[in-house]
């Protein structure tokens, strides 16, 4: 499903115009300053009960190997983003 169908399926669905439910979902899913990134950005967690919940962990620094050259290199520490499935999802996708 693209952007402008999930924009049209929910724009169907809340009653609402297309540009209305894009507009939503940009304010959620954007990467530049929707909710869910403000969030993970500030180091908190953006929960939806039964759907699920997006975080942070970190990783820590490790010796990683070029696999072109065979070469061993440093992969530096590094904050990455995750996504858990909350119980009713993970019961509908069953």
């Amino acid at each position: 499903m693209t952007k402008d169908e999930f924009a049209a399926s929910v724009g169907d669905r809340a009653g609402i115009s297309k540009k209305a439910a894009k507009d939503a979902i940009d304010a959620i899913f954007s990467t530049s300053d929707g909710l869910i990134a403000e969030q993970l950005a500030g180091g908190e967690k953006f929960s939806v009960v039964g759907f699920g919940t997006f975080g942070t962990r970190d990783r820590p620094a490790r010796m990683g190997r070029n696999p072109r050259t065979n070469q061993t290199i440093h992969i530096a520490a590094s904050t990455v983003p995750f996504f858990k499935a909350g119980k009713g999802l993970r019961d509908k996708v069953k």
